[in-house]
């Protein structure tokens, strides 16, 4: 409670720990500055207050933002679909900066979600509309991916209305516009089932499995718990271990 509790402190305040780098590194910006103040006296490029832009706490921060679920996540994806090469793959809810932008390289991609995005990028087709009612016919998707997404559905977090049988009726959109031969791949939290309102959920998989049970499972993989590797296809008893590991799944429509 002690640990949840802090967390909602730091989402409604700040995070101490960054708090503690931006003051930590204040003397190392004073060196810098006067240092270079004495080294660059004239040009353009001379040393002024008023174009101040604090950033040097920076140098205590990790090489670049990585999250092992959506890094590794959107590598296998990619992957799956670069092998599967589609004439047009489509995306539901998926990180744009992530995923879609992999995909993009090698295939044009339509993407979904239910708030707007103002983009305009070669081979990138943007649908607003809500994984409950998909803007697609049905069974007319043959390569079709949702990662990090259903865990939210009918929660309220990103304007949808609040269902708690939301999840089931998305999963039952996905498996209505997949096609014959068609492959979905859906990444979620897996673990110990519960609900951390109003973030996600985390699904034992056979609750996944059971969501799609018009599909067929062609693979099973995980991203455990705050580890930066792939398990592949494990049993979908051994994830009841985690409390916040990532399942990665492979569907088709046979």
């Amino acid at each position: 409670m002690l640990k949840r509790t802090l967390m909602i402190l730091f989402t409604l305040t700040v995070d101490i720990r960054s708090l503690m780098h931006r003051w930590r590194a204040i003397p190392y910006f004073l060196i810098n500055a006067f240092a270079w103040r004495r080294m660059c006296r004239s040009g353009n490029f001379k040393f002024s207050w008023k174009w101040l832009n604090y950033r040097t706490y920076e140098r205590f921060e990790s090489a670049g933002v990585l999250d092992s679920h959506y890094f590794l996540q959107d590598l296998w994806a990619a992957k799956n679909i670069s092998a599967i090469k589609p004439a047009r793959h489509y995306d539901v809810g998926s990180r744009i900066d992530g995923f879609v932008a992999h995909v993009l390289i090698s295939t044009p991609v339509t993407y979904v979600d239910l708030r707007p995005l103002a983009v305009d990028v070669e081979e990138l087709s943007f649908q607003q509309g809500s994984i409950l009612a998909l803007p697609f016919t049905s069974e007319s998707i043959h390569s079709l991916s949702c990662l990090h997404v259903i865990e939210h559905i009918g929660l309220g977090r990103y304007g949808d209305p609040v269902d708690p049988a939301g999840y089931q009726k998305a999963l039952c959109e996905l498996s209505r516009v997949l096609a014959p031969g068609g492959t979905l791949l859906l990444g979620t939290p897996v673990g110990r089932e519960k609900l951390c309102f109003d973030a996600h959920r985390v699904f034992d998989p056979k609750t996944i499995v059971d969501g799609l049970r018009d599909l067929q499972l062609q693979e099973f993989s995980v991203i455990p718990d705050g580890q930066m590797k792939i398990l592949r296809k494990i049993s979908l008893e051994e994830v009841n271990k985690y409390e916040y590991a990532c399942g990665l799944f492979i569907f088709k429509r046979i």
